[in-house]
Formats: C-alpha cells, sequence, structure tokens
C-alpha cells in the first residue's frame, strides 16, 4: 500500500514472465513514481519472495532478500523501476550464494553479479529512452544470460517439496512433519532452507499464514471475529493471530484492516 499527499503519480505493472523463466519468477514488474514536494512512502510487507531491482536514479541495479519485518521505501522525485520476483527458493540459481546473507537487505548486482555485467546491464536498461515492455525484455535477456551461465539443472530436493507443502497448506502445518514426510530431520531441513529459500521453513509458514490471513480479511464484511479468523487460518488462538500481525506488518489485525478499508 501506498501512502502520499497529492500530487504524487503512480504507475505499476506486472507481466508474466517468458516461458523460458517461468520455473524461477513470479512475475517481472515496472514501477514509475513521481512525486511532488511531499515525499511517498511505500510500506513494504514480508511476502517470500526475493527481487532485482533496476533503477534510473545513481544507475542503481540490486537484490533485496527475504524479508522478516516491513520496511518503508521512500522515493524522491521522478524514479522509475524495472524489477524480476523470484519464485521462493528460486533466486539461487542467479546468485550462488546462501540466501540467507541477503535476509532483510539489499546486495549490489555489482557484487552478485560482476561488475562488467551489471554494468552493461544498467547501460542497456537507461542509456537511451525505452518503453516498459523494451526494459523488460532486456532484464529477462539478462536473466537468462546469468541462467544459462550456471551449473546443471538437478532434480527438486528437500527445499523445493518444502516449499510446495508450505505453500499448499498456507503455512498451516508443522515443521516436525513436514521433515518426516520428507524423510529428513528437521536439523537438515532448516539448514538446506536457509541456503536455498533464506528463512527457517518455520518462520516461512509464519509469512505464508500471515499473508493467507491478511488477504483473506479483505473481503470480509462487517466487523469480523477475530477469535473465529484465527482458528480459521491455523492460529492456536487470537494473541498468535495479534503476534503476526505485529511481527509482519508493525501494526494490529483491527488497524491494518481499518487501513485497508480507509
Amino acid at each position: 500500500m501506498f501512502f502520499a499527499s497529492k500530487p504524487a503519480m503512480i504507475v505499476y505493472q506486472e507481466v508474466a514472465p517468458i516461458p523460458a523463466l517461468r520455473p524461477w519468477l513470479d512475475c517481472v514488474w515496472t514501477c514509475r513514481v513521481q512525486t511532488g514536494a511531499t515525499p511517498l512512502t511505500h510500506h513494504v510487507l514480508p511476502d517470500n519472495c526475493i527481487d532485482i531491482l533496476c533503477q534510473d536514479q545513481q544507475d542503481a541495479s540490486f537484490a533485496v532478500g527475504m524479508m522478516t519485518a516491513p520496511i518503508a521505501v521512500v522515493s524522491h522525485g521522478l524514479v522509475q523501476t524495472v524489477a524480476a520476483r523470484f519464485k521462493p527458493g528460486a533466486a539461487a540459481r542467479f546468485f550462488r550464494l546462501p540466501l540467507c546473507e541477503l535476509n532483510d537487505g539489499r546486495a549490489d548486482l555489482r557484487q552478485l553479479w560482476g561488475r562488467d555485467l551489471a554494468a552493461r546491464l544498467g547501460d542497456a536498461l537507461w542509456s537511451e529512452p525505452l518503453s516498459n515492455a523494451q526494459r523488460i525484455a532486456i532484464l529477462q535477456d539478462y536473466l537468462l544470460l546469468r541462467l544459462r551461465q550456471g551449473p546443471p539443472l538437478r532434480p527438486a530436493g528437500v527445499a523445493e517439496h518444502a516449499i510446495a507443502a508450505i505453500e499448499g497448506a498456507h503455512g498451516m502445518l508443522r515443521v516436525d512433519g513436514l521433515a518426516e514426510r520428507l524423510g529428513v530431520s528437521r536439523q537438515h531441513l532448516a539448514l538446506q532452507f536457509r541456503r536455498q529459500v533464506g528463512i527457517s521453513p518455520k518462520l516461512f509458514a509464519r509469512i505464508c499464514r500471515f499473508r493467507a490471513a491478511s488477504a483473506g480479511l479483505k473481503s470480509l464484511p462487517g466487523q469480523p471475529d477475530w477469535a473465529q479468523i484465527a482458528l480459521e487460518y491455523g492460529y492456536f488462538d487470537q494473541s498468535h493471530l495479534i503476534h503476526d500481525f505485529q511481527d509482519f506488518a508493525h501494526t494490529s489485525p483491527e488497524a491494518w484492516l481499518t487501513g485497508r478499508r480507509a
């Protein structure tokens, strides 16, 4: 959600990735922000994804790691962004480092891909006036290049199977039971998850459950029955629901819902 005083203009667009990148990308997106005298504050909540962002300001290209808490991004003046959002666990193919090293932070693409490749990407995106479609195509071309430079593809491992199970259950499962079902110890699952996803499977499941609950709240008419909602989304009780909203949105469920409806 965006909060700003007028005049501020925001144009955000998501498009599906090309077929060759669909196993790894959730979407490719562009955003053009134009503020007046008042800066624009964009509040981003944890979503279990990693993004690459390329912006025209100071030729900035960087990766944003897995988030365990919300962040506020402040924009001044004109900011143009073209970006790719990876599916959970997929960014490991493109960065080749333990993804836990990116948690709650950002890393310059020059450090992740090398100065030459990052500089060529920046020049291709911003040296000439281009359409959003052209910039999206350029970014995907570079992602394909990076993908082809990587090691051969391997069969899905423990982390990939765990991601699918957790997302399929909307986070409403126990990690002990999941590890047993996958035939590994909880410690082994946690180690693989931190390397390939960035956070622990338990935290990943909590964020999945929070996202399901927050999405479900949008369509509720009238005053919610918070105890029933907590039960519906797999929380032990209402206090655990409140705790997750405090952790992942820095607000209460009631205040979050009021802000969404405003």
